[in-house]
């Protein structure tokens, strides 16, 4: 069963067919470290990592590389506001981001380069486009001329005019042209620095990218991935300058972006005021909740993100968990079950898949499939006692408090107060347990 994509290069769904079986290369840009992930970065985590996932169930040799951009204007900014160092601010948001990634269940990456530590093969690169004659110097910056490129605009399938008129463009007398980008710019005293044949400086953003995939996929490579902001400028300037540096027809042949997370149909951006961040939701609700939620929707389609959307992901992995045993063995899923997730990697058909398999499941048939396809996207990756703790440690009540209540509705039952025992019993259920009248007693248990 083959393996289909939406291309972004050629705007329609494709046979991905890779540039060589025995080794497959994947290409996904990473966080910018000057603040802690939102739940909007966290989507394109749990989309590649599928997708990673599903590459590895057909190819022996998956290269999945995601970068880490430790180096960038907001990062300066946001040190100089918070008073840290660049070094002490990209480290500890390293940290959480790789915690973050861990919360969310994701696969570490074949590798995870950092933008600082390959500076010296940027430094290579910009020379090769200088004396190629695609970029040129003038006042300690360097510029990416775009008009020497042809295909610039392809990706976005725009015009370079409509491309300019419709985005931010940096404002600046060292350039020839308004659309051409920066590929190196000099440093403040006070910045970070590196030394250049331009004096000292920094790489501009677009180039970190192209220089780190080169170094690890190669010239040309199968997949590139981001967020579906990043096609212009960031991905039509990365395919401009590696395409004339390596002097190739092709960078990366399949370009797959997710959408937006939104609230209420707005972009989630800070510009908005509206940013969660992952570690908000570490303390009251388990990561594979928060995985479910965000394949609940197709990955090319916006995800709007609100309470009813995390109620329910949380109802379903826990009535999942009613059927999980650690003593099944894992066993290979079969390309049937598989089948939404070749298919463009439709996460909501093959959660409708996981549902069918529950039903069966739950009526004792073929648990070791049903547990083994959740586990597959990473899901149920914990143990029913470890869920267990997560539900009591995260419910709003404790065990005495919930004992009185009971008794406290049994007495109102006795004296036929039945309306108030309905509404001890809907706040219970407000805080997250379930209470049951059987055989004279009253049981409860965690929602």
């Amino acid at each position: 069963m083959d393996i289909f994509l939406t291309n972004n290069l050629t705007n329609k769904k494709e046979q991905f067919v890779p540039r060589d079986k025995k080794k497959i290369g994947m290409y996904v840009c990473g966080p910018t470290v000057y603040d802690d992930p939102h739940i909007g970065n966290a989507r394109p985590l749990v989309i590649f990592d599928i997708l990673f996932k599903v590459l590895k169930e057909k190819f022996s040799n998956v290269t999945y590389v995601r970068n880490i951009t430790d180096i960038d204007d907001k990062i300066i900014k946001s040190s100089e506001e918070q008073n840290i160092s660049t070094k002490d601010l990209t480290e500890r948001v390293s940290k959480n981001f790789l915690d973050d990634c861990k919360f969310l269940n994701c696969e570490d990456p074949t590798h995870q380069p950092k933008a600082t530590e390959h500076i010296d093969l940027m430094i290579k690169m910009i020379n090769e486009l200088i004396d190629k004659g695609f970029a040129y110097e003038n006042n300690k910056h360097v510029y990416f001329e775009v008009k020497k490129f042809s295909d610039y605009g392809k990706l976005s399938n725009k015009k370079i005019e409509d491309l300019i008129a419709g985005s931010r463009v940096e404002v600046s007398d060292n350039k020839k042209n308004s659309e051409d980008f920066v590929l190196w710019k000099p440093s403040k005293n006070n910045e970070p620095s590196w030394e250049s044949p331009w004096g000292k400086g920094r790489p501009g953003w677009h180039l970190e990218c192209s220089a780190m995939s080169k170094k690890f996929l190669g010239n040309e490579f199968d997949i590139h991935g981001g967020g579906i902001d990043l096609i212009f400028p960031h991905h039509e300037n990365e395919i401009a300058q590696s395409r004339c540096a390596n002097e190739t027809k092709v960078f990366a042949n399949y370009w797959v972006h997710n959408a937006f997370i939104t609230m209420s149909n707005e972009k989630m951006a800070k510009s908005q005021g509206n940013i969660l961040k992952i570690k908000d939701f570490k303390k009251k609700i388990s990561g594979q909740v928060l995985r479910l939620a965000l394949m609940s929707a197709h990955y090319k389609q916006p995800l709007d993100w609100n309470d009813k959307l995390l109620n329910d992901c949380y109802n379903t992995i826990d009535k999942w968990y009613s059927v999980y045993t650690s003593e099944i063995k894992s066993i290979k899923i079969s390309d049937e079950i598989l089948k939404p997730l070749y298919e463009d990697l439709n996460t909501p058909g093959y959660i409708a898949k996981l549902h069918q398999l529950f039903e069966k499941a739950n009526n004792g048939e073929d648990k070791e499939l049903f547990i083994s396809a959740c586990k597959f996207v990473g899901l149920l990756n914990e143990n029913s006692q470890q869920w267990q703790n997560y539900k009591k440690n995260n419910a709003s009540i404790n065990e005495t408090e919930i004992k009185e209540k009971i008794d406290l509705r049994n007495k109102a039952r006795e004296n036929k107060d039945y309306e108030k025992a309905d509404e001890i019993r809907d706040e219970l259920l407000d805080k997250g347990v379930l209470i049951e009248d059987k055989d004279g007693k009253t049981i409860w248990k965690f929602k």
